[in-house]
């Protein structure tokens, strides 16, 4: 079965992993929205990432791949027997808006013990930009060839995505900003096929140090879970329903179908798959006494996010990540962010390619 190298990939210098792509649109302010078409194989995968313009690891980790993929002979296995179409970065607008903590970085040590980089929470929960539902592009893309009301940038990703013939399988990669640890969200109707998928991933994040993000949300908003640190991907219409049992109609109406939603109605049977990587760990159960505890939800989101910015407004810069460091919160180091979505799309590889 072919695989990605994971540390080649990850070797890639990120001051060399610009490749000039197709623009395939605009985004609302003019920035170029850049796919790549790569490889000559009968079966399609389409990745993208940055849906969500405050998790900038995935659109990070695809620009890594995207020069990989693009420095190999045309007869490597991986253009041989996949057709590519990524799109490393959907919401370039967004990601200039959380340009003054998504640039910075302060050191940290991989799982190998080696020295990496990761995010600082204080910069973070100061200037981090979140678009609201009816902006959100994961859930944006066009209900039909008629909707042009749909943003410009989904409008360009789907053209884009719709030329892929057998498409088998499409990852948007995304992130959380605290969580206890990493979460896999995967296709409702791929769960019969992916036990041995699931198992892997959970073994390599354990090997790796990390806990698992297991919560069970009981449907809301399509989350299902299936079994440890694995639910089901969130759905549009999951999500109109829970707005309107909110009595909220004006958000519910807001909600246009999914990437995943897109990549099946393009294919027979596609595998969809969301990563869900923590920019920052932090324990279900509060470091000290009074200290915040992850909430899972939007709602306990939001209340983590307000006492931890209380915190970066209260106190000077040192103190504040001082005592963030004392509440428990670690940057989760950006290399093993990508490993583990490399090993995600490795193990869907394996999926698609089983007889």
């Amino acid at each position: 079965m072919t695989q990605l190298p994971i540390e080649s990939i990850l070797a890639v210098d990120d001051a060399d992993s610009t490749v000039t792509g197709e623009v395939i649109g605009a985004s609302r302010e003019g920035r170029d929205i850049e796919g790549h078409a790569l490889g000559a194989g009968s079966r399609t995968i389409s990745l993208i990432g940055g849906c969500h313009a405050d998790e900038p690891v995935g659109p990070a980790m695809l620009s890594k791949l995207v020069r990989f993929l693009s420095d190999q002979p045309p007869d490597h296995p991986l253009l041989t027997g996949y057709r590519w179409l990524l799109v490393p970065h959907v919401n370039p607008d967004g990601a200039q808006r959380n340009a003054g903590w998504s640039q910075h970085f302060q050191p940290v040590v991989d799982h190998l013990g080696q020295a990496d980089r990761g995010y600082d929470p204080v910069r973070y929960v100061l200037d981090v930009v979140r678009e609201p539902p009816g902006d959100d592009i994961e859930f944006g893309f066009p209900r039909g060839p008629d909707d042009h009301q749909a943003r410009p940038e989904n409008r360009a990703v789907a053209d884009f995505l719709s030329t892929a013939t057998t498409l088998v399988l499409h990852a948007s990669f995304h992130g959380m900003g605290l969580a206890p640890g990493p979460w896999f969200l995967i296709e409702s109707a791929w769960i019969d096929r992916t036990p041995s998928m699931r198992e892997a991933l959970r073994q390599q994040v354990r090997q790796m140090g990390y806990p698992l993000f297991d919560v069970d949300r009981r449907g809301e908003k399509g989350f299902h879970r299936i079994d440890e640190g694995f639910s089901t991907r969130p759905d549009s219409e999951a999500m109109v329903a829970h707005f309107v049992a909110l009595d909220d109609p004006q958000s519910a109406a807001k909600f246009r179908p999914s990437s995943m939603e897109l990549a099946r109605s393009l294919g027979d049977d596609p595998l969809t798959l969301v990563s869900e990587m923590p920019l920052f760990l932090l324990s279900e159960t509060p470091a000290k006494p009074d200290g915040p505890g992850f909430k899972a939800g939007t709602p306990g989101k939001r209340q983590l996010h307000d006492q931890l910015r209380q915190i970066a407004e209260s106190l000077p810069t040192d103190r504040a990540r001082h005592e963030m460091v004392q509440l428990g919160i670690r940057s989760m180091p950006i290399r093993d962010q990508m490993r583990l979505q490399l090993a995600f799309l490795n193990q869907a590889l394996d999926c698609i390619d089983a007889p």
